[in-house]
């Protein structure tokens, strides 16, 4: 994928891994922390869903920009569902890369 400079782009898929519930026990995402188009570091929570009454966090695979929402607010899911994609960070890739990472 070219993004508007021309420059490749690596995607990274953030994907909702197996979390153990049977098939019978709905999955919904609940939350994004960040937008379409947000600088993201690797490992931080990117995603939250809902699993019965509690929530688990899904993280960012890599550290970039937020490409694409797959899974909405609300939408049930499955374990292995693209929830997103991250445009990774690259050296060369016309991206600033953030001199550090913010607080938390």
């Amino acid at each position: 994928m070219n993004d508007e400079t021309g420059f490749a782009m690596r995607l990274e898929a953030v994907i909702l891994p197996d979390l153990g519930t049977g098939p019978d026990v709905p999955i919904v995402v609940s939350h994004w922390f960040a937008a379409r188009g947000d600088e993201v570091w690797e490992g931080d929570r990117l995603v939250e869903v809902l699993v019965g009454p509690a929530t688990f966090d899904v993280p960012a695979p890599t550290t970039g920009r937020l490409a694409e929402i797959r899974g909405w607010e609300d939408d049930q899911v499955t374990p292995g569902t693209v929830l997103g994609l991250v445009a990774a960070l690259e050296d060369g890739d016309g991206m600033d890369r953030p001199s550090e990472r913010p607080p938390s």
